[in-house]
C-alpha cells in the first residue's frame, strides 16, 4: 500500500473529512441565511420606499388631477437614481413615466409583482431589467405603477454568493491540508508504536512504546501499553527464574529421593530397614509436594485468579487461629508465641492471607531465638509476637522474632523464589515462604515490609482495608 493510501485510510483523516463536511454545510447554511436575510431586508426597504411615494403621488392626483400627477412624475424621473413610474389611461395608454415596456398583464392586476421591464431612451432594446413594482388603481380608471430596479439586490446577492464560494473553497483546501497534517502526525506515531510491537513480537521484551509530551489520548494509551509491557516482562522474567530455580533447587531433593530408594533396594536386608527407607522417602516427597503447592499458590496470587474468592472476615480471628495452631510447635523449640490483635473487618482471600501469615510464623519459629532480657528491664516479652491492627486505611499483620534477622542489603532479594540466605542454608525449607507472602500482598494491592526488630526481624503484611474504602464511598 502506498503512503497516500495509508494516509487516507487513517481514522484521523476520515474524521477530518467528516468534520470538514459538517463545517462546510454549516458555513454554507450560515452564508445562505445571510444572503436570504439580506434579500429580504432589501425587498422590505424597496416596499417601504414605494409605499411612501404612492401616498405622495396619490395626494398629487387628488389635488391636481391627472395633469398634476403627470407633472410630478416627470419631475421625479429626472432625479439621479430615480424609481420606476408609469401612469396609464383606462385603455392602457401611457400618460407619463420612465418605462418603455413591461411584461404582459402587469398593469391589469393591482398589487405587488416582480417583472421585467425596459426604460425609455435605452439604446439596447434587447437588454431587460428586473424590478419590484406595485400597481394601484386611481379614480377614473387610471392606473399608477411605482417600482424599484432590483439590480442592487442582484449585485449584493452576487457578492455574497462569490464570497460563499470562495469561503467554502478555502475551508475545503485548509481542511484537507489540516487533515493531511493531522493524519500524517498520527500515522507517524502509530507507525512508531507498530514498529515497537513488531520488535517485541520478535522477542525483544525490553522495547517500549514511545511517549510524547502532549499528554493526549495516544500518549495515555502508550503509557498504559508500556505499563502492560513492563508487567509482561516481569512475569516472563519471573517465569524464567522459576524454571531455572525449579531445575536447580528441585533437582537436589529429587536426586536424593532416587538415591535413597536405590540404597534401600541395594542395602536393606529386613523389613525395618525397608520401612525406614520408605518413611524417609515419604518425608522427602511431602517436602516436594509442599514446594509445588507453594509454587501453585504463588502462581494463583500473581495471576490474579484468587480475586474471585474474596470474602469478609476478621483480621484478629486469623491471627488468633495462627497462634493456636503454632503455639505447640513454638513450645517444642523453647519459644513463647503471643498474639496482639484488635477486631478489624476486612475483605480479601482468607485462605491466602492465612497461609502467608502461617509462613511468616513458621519462619519466625525456625530462625527465632529466645529473647534475652537486658538487666533492669521489666516483664520479658514474647519470643515471637503476632499482631493484627488497623494502620490508617490498611490492615497490618506483623510477625516479630528475636533471631538473627536479615541484613538490609539482602531484604529485597529475600522475597524472591527459592532464595535462601547463608544463615538459613542449614535449615530445612524451600525458600518460598516470603515469596508467597509478597505475592499475596501484591494480589490485594498491598506490600510486604521487612524491618529490624533489634534484635531479630519484623515482617509486616500490609493489606488495604476494602471494607473501610467501601463504607467511605
Amino acid at each position: 500500500m502506498t503512503a497516500f493510501g495509508k494516509l487516507v485510510r487513517t481514522t484521523a483523516f476520515r474524521l477530518t473529512l467528516v468534520y470538514l463536511l459538517l463545517f462546510a454545510i454549516f458555513a454554507a447554511s450560515l452564508l445562505g441565511y445571510f444572503a436570504w436575510n439580506t434579500r429580504r431586508m432589501i425587498t422590505e426597504q424597496i416596499a417601504e420606499t414605494v409605499n411612501s411615494e404612492l401616498v405622495e403621488l396619490s395626494s398629487q392626483f387628488q389635488s391636481g388631477g391627472i395633469r398634476g400627477l403627470a407633472s410630478a412624475i416627470e419631475a421625479r424621473t429626472l432625479r439621479p437614481g430615480a424609481n420606476l413610474y408609469l401612469v396609464t389611461t383606462p385603455q392602457g395608454q401611457g400618460v407619463a413615466g420612465n418605462i418603455a415596456s413591461l411584461a404582459p398583464g402587469v398593469m391589469d392586476s393591482p398589487g405587488w409583482v416582480e417583472t421585467v421591464y425596459q426604460r425609455l431612451q435605452e439604446t439596447d432594446n434587447a437588454k431587460q431589467h428586473f424590478a419590484l413594482v406595485r400597481v394601484s388603481q386611481l379614480s377614473g380608471g387610471f392606473r399608477l405603477l411605482i417600482g424599484r430596479d432590483l439590480e442592487e439586490r442582484r449585485r449584493l446577492i452576487g457578492i455574497v454568493a462569490r464570497a460563499a464560494n470562495w469561503s467554502v473553497l478555502v475551508v475545503i483546501v485548509l481542511g484537507l491540508a489540516g487533515g493531511v497534517f493531522v493524519a500524517r502526525r498520527v500515522l507517524r506515531r502509530i507507525d512508531a508504536m507498530t514498529g515497537t510491537t513488531q520488535r517485541i513480537m520478535a522477542g525483544d521484551l525490553s522495547e517500549r512504546v514511545p511517549v510524547g509530551r502532549s499528554g493526549d489520548e495516544i500518549d495515555r494509551l502508550a503509557e498504559n501499553l508500556n505499563a502492560m509491557l513492563e508487567r509482561i516482562e516481569a512475569l516472563m522474567a519471573g517465569l524464567k527464574e522459576v524454571s531455572d530455580n525449579i531445575a536447580h533447587d528441585l533437582k537436589t531433593p529429587l536426586t536424593r529421593l532416587r538415591n535413597r530408594a536405590e540404597d534401600a533396594l541395594a542395602k536393606s536386608s529386613n523389613e525395618a530397614e525397608y520401612r525406614s527407607a520408605l518413611e524417609r522417602t515419604i518425608e522427602e516427597s511431602d517436602g516436594l509436594i509442599r514446594t509445588f503447592n507453594a509454587l501453585l499458590m504463588i502462581a494463583r496470587a500473581e495471576s490474579g485468579q484468587a480475586r474471585d474468592n474474596m470474602t469478609d472476615f476478621d483480621a484478629a480471628e486469623i491471627a488468633g487461629g495462627i497462634q493456636e495452631l503454632y503455639e505447640p510447635l513454638a513450645e517444642d523449640k523453647g519459644l513463647t508465641l503471643a498474639v496482639n490483635a484488635e477486631p478489624a473487618t476486612m475483605r480479601g482471600n482468607r485462605e491466602l492471607i492465612n497461609q502467608a501469615l502461617a509462613n511468616l510464623v513458621e519462619n519466625a519459629i525456625k530462625y527465632g531465638k529466645p529473647f534475652k532480657p537486658v538487666e533492669g528491664i521489666g516483664q520479658k516479652p514474647a519470643d515471637i509476637l503476632i499482631e493484627a491492627h488497623r494502620d490508617g486505611d490498611n490492615i497490618a499483620f506483623s510477625v516479630t522474632d528475636h533471631g538473627p534477622g536479615i541484613p538490609e542489603a539482602d531484604r529485597a532479594r529475600a522475597v524472591e523464589r527459592f532464595v535462601r540466605l547463608d544463615t538459613s542454608r542449614t535449615q530445612p525449607g524451600s525458600g518460598l515462604g516470603l515469596s508467597l507472602a509478597s505475592a499475596v500482598a501484591t494480589l490485594h494491592g498491598g506490600d510486604l515490609r521487612l524491618a529490624d526488630s533489634q534484635p531479630g526481624l519484623r515482617v509486616t503484611l500490609v493489606i488495604p482495608n476494602r471494607d473501610v474504602e467501601q463504607k467511605a464511598a
